[in-house]
């Protein structure tokens, strides 16, 4: 076979292969999740990267038919965790304070909102915004939620709840949320 031919056979199956191609379709979703989570961009592109690389090396354990999206928020999730606790025994820069020199502000009145909003959730504690981005944003029934983040389905519904109230109450008042940087 020449190697033409043989290239041509390799792209054939890894175009056609479902794991990638559920795995891609997942993309937005995780970096969505991931965003969430870290309110970074570069930290969430990061993650989302590390996920998808360990998806991938796991593949074989993944169970086809059972539900991918969940499997991979679980993956993410758990690595976010991780780089946490290693994060804690760390001294680093002062990212924030970096960012908001090298940065310049958004001018659209949707960046301002979204600023709002990050800045809210920011507020919220890591179990409710956890909660709310999984219910919310990722579309997550409360059982797959409640799986992800490994807690009863009762404590999950509490979590968006509270959460779901305590985002009204700090978008409602502009006074509650911090200054940015700047």
């Amino acid at each position: 076979m020449t190697d033409v031919a043989h290239s041509s056979k390799a792209g054939r199956g890894v175009a056609s292969d479902p794991f990638r191609t559920e795995l891609l379709a997942l993309m937005p979703h995780l970096r969505a999740f991931a965003r969430g989570l870290c309110g970074r961009p570069d930290q969430a592109d990061d993650l989302v990267q590390e996920t998808v690389v360990r998806a991938w090396s796991a593949r074989a354990a993944f169970a086809p038919g059972s539900n991918m999206k969940a499997w991979t928020f679980t993956i993410l999730r758990n690595h976010f965790l991780n780089d946490l606790r290693k994060a804690r025994r760390q001294t680093q820069l002062d990212q924030e304070t970096a960012e908001t020199i090298l940065v310049a502000r958004p001018t659209q009145e949707m960046g301002v909102h979204m600023s709002d909003l990050q800045r809210a959730l920011d507020q919220l504690s890591a179990e409710r915004r956890e909660a709310l981005l999984l219910v919310g944003a990722g579309g997550f029934s409360y059982e797959d939620a409640a799986r992800i983040s490994g807690v009863p389905i009762g404590t999950m519904k509490s979590r968006v709840a509270r959460g779901r109230t305590q985002l009204h109450h700090l978008l409602g008042e502009s006074t509650n949320l911090p200054a940015q940087d700047g």
